[in-house]
């Protein structure tokens, strides 16, 4: 395996998931730089989630390391008590409660800095109520309470739908074509950030994300467990973006700076398209094992072009093949995965 060549403020092996959610939180210096500008608190909301603690932590270290003038403040349900534990631990204040209970919602804290990663995914299919009103009537409540923040609001690349793999992948200023309700219902969560902000003045930034990854999840982790248990490799879904979970934390705590009316959207991507057939025969000699594939390469897929981000808020810090052998060399040696498939392959929006 090559030796990696790390980025100069992260260990070469990440062997425990300590050093790994050391290294997710870490601020990169224009996260650092931009505290030393933002003042207020920071509201994190649905911090539970895989990509909100980490997210959160690196808010805290970036208030710190800018003088400490603010808090950070996660809620969610915390199903998981010991995610809130850990959270405390960080020194990050927590609210625990259900958001789609509007009591909740206004008796919240001011904060002049919101990260709205609320939302529901998995599962849409068959309970589609729940997830139309979690992705959208939620969003109503947040801008009504936090009417004068600034919003960085996660959203994802599936509102585009397929897009041909030589188009280099959606760009931001394309038409939205959802498939399936999921990727309706978060169409419909923008158009409520977006309806807020031109008519209420709300300054939001809109996150299509597609896809954060790191050493317990994603899209790599879902390539590499089929790899080593032996399965065929579908195909038909042929290329996905992924970016380390790190550099999608900063540019989304970056874009706070940028919320804007109307909301500025921007896309959290990584700057390649992997081939999963290339992917799996990269993990397949990482790991010692054969891979298999099934299906047609067809000519589209879900992919986005974050070259914009890029522009913004800098090249991300780390690459898809130095992501690829740190998964490899994680999964060798045995470490935790947080079971938790992506279903990047969906092609029907079905989820």
């Amino acid at each position: 395996m090559p030796t990696l060549i790390p980025p100069q403020d992260l260990p070469a092996d990440i062997s425990d998931v300590e050093q790994l959610d050391d290294a997710l939180s870490r601020p990169t210096p224009a996260v650092a730089a931009m505290f030393e500008r933002l003042t207020g608190d920071v509201v994190v909301l649905g911090v539970g989630g895989k990509m909100g603690p980490t997210l959160a932590r690196m808010a805290q270290r970036g208030m710190e390391e800018a003088g400490g003038r603010g808090r950070v403040i996660g809620v969610s349900r915390f199903s998981n008590p010991a995610e809130r534990r850990k959270l405390e631990d960080w020194g990050i204040q927590t609210i625990a409660g259900d958001l789609l209970k509007p009591e909740l919602v206004t008796s919240l804290p001011d904060a002049a800095n919101v990260v709205f990663m609320a939302g529901m995914k998995f599962g849409a299919t068959g309970n589609e109520s729940l997830t139309w009103a979690m992705n959208t009537l939620l969003p109503a409540g947040v801008c009504r309470r936090y009417a004068d923040s600034r919003i960085a609001a996660f959203s994802t690349g599936n509102v585009y739908g397929l897009t041909p793999i030589a188009s280099g992948g959606s760009l931001e200023t394309d038409a939205p074509n959802p498939q399936g309700e999921y990727a309706m219902s978060c169409l419909g969560r923008e158009r409520v950030f977006e309806h807020y902000s031109v008519t209420q003045g709300v300054r939001v930034s809109l996150l299509r994300l597609n896809y954060a990854c790191e050493l317990r999840y994603g899209v790599l982790i879902d390539l590499a467990g089929k790899v080593l248990r032996d399965e065929a490799i579908d195909l038909s879904m042929p290329m996905a973006n992924v970016i380390w979970q790190r550099d999608a934390n900063a540019m989304a705590l970056l874009s706070l700076e940028h919320a804007a009316c109307p909301p500025m959207t921007l896309n959290l991507a990584g700057p390649e398209q992997l081939s999963v057939r290339r992917v799996c025969e990269r993990l397949g000699a990482l790991l010692d094992k054969p891979v298999t594939f099934a299906g047609e390469e067809r000519p589209e897929a879900i992919l986005s072009n974050g070259q914009k981000g890029h522009r913004l808020f800098g090249y991300p810090t780390m690459g898809a093949e130095e992501l690829i052998e740190r998964v490899a060399m994680w999964i060798k040696r045995g470490g935790e995965l947080l079971g938790k498939p992506t279903k990047f392959e969906v092609r029907d929006g079905r989820f």
